[in-house]
């Protein structure tokens, strides 16, 4: 698939990795629409770029939202091509913390948004990939890539309700590539490691700094455009499909 031909809708495009991904795709000419509660930081985006990308507020986890940002992609741009759901919250709790019980509200929303929200987009942007059609010299009509987590593998302490939200995205990679290929549509998960996004880098730098000496190889955290460049490749790599890419410098993370 060419990107430079394709429509990309990003969950999540306004900041961290899915802000890089929109700025990847944009810079290897696709079209996008970011959707996300917040809205873009304008000066990210090239002023060339500003016929080809528009925003929408959208929350993922409700229908109608996500209804309106699939189409205002048709609507705006004619078709849709790729999926990247990068939407997400981390939220930290014991199951017997000192304060009491974990909250059930802070777990009912952590699954809410990060995996209701990823396949509430995925069953409907599936029609919209359908109604397009292929492009030329692609097989596929859609590819679909999902955010998942090295929690879901390696869960620490008080990430119970972040590692079943994102274990529940590795989970269903398959069944939904599967069942979607019969529409030549591919599914796939990125499990990101520690990356620098807006909520690392308003840690203290030490506290970065140990991070980054806990991963082997290299040593350092992952940087946004390392996340969009495997984005890339698995758009363009159409015999990617049904799988869970750990991008984490061969991290395992430890208990606590």
């Amino acid at each position: 698939m060419k990107l430079a031909d394709s429509v990309f809708l990003v969950t999540g495009g306004s900041s961290g990795l899915g802000a890089a991904v929109v700025r990847m795709a944009l810079a290897a000419g696709a079209r996008v629409v970011i959707a996300d509660l917040a809205e873009p930081d304008e000066s990210d985006l090239l002023p060339e770029w500003k016929e080809r990308w528009t925003y929408v507020h959208t929350d993922v986890a409700q229908e109608a939202s996500a209804i309106t940002a699939v189409q205002i992609a048709i609507g705006r741009f004619h078709r849709l091509d790729v999926l990247v759901n990068s939407a997400g919250i981390a939220r930290a709790e014991k199951i017997h913390g000192k304060e009491g019980p974990h909250r059930l509200s802070v777990f009912a929303k952590t699954i809410e948004v990060n995996l209701i929200g990823s396949f509430n987009m995925m069953r409907l942007a599936v029609p919209a990939f359908v109604a397009s059609g292929a492009l030329p010299d692609s097989s596929s009509k859609g590819v679909i890539i999902n955010t998942a987590s090295i929690a879901a593998f390696d869960g620490q302490i008080g990430q119970t309700a972040y590692a079943a939200s994102k274990g529940g995205i590795v989970a269903m990679t398959l069944p939904a590539a599967r069942e979607l290929a019969r529409d030549k549509v591919r599914v796939m998960t990125i499990a990101p490691g520690i990356f620098e996004t807006p909520m690392l880098k308003g840690m203290p730098q030490e506290v970065q700094d140990a991070l980054a000496a806990g991963i082997p190889h290299p040593s350092r955290l992952g940087k946004p455009s390392e996340y969009a460049d495997l984005v890339r490749h698995i758009v363009e790599n159409e015999y990617l499909n049904g799988e869970v890419i750990r991008l984490d410098g061969a991290i395992r993370l430890a208990p606590r």
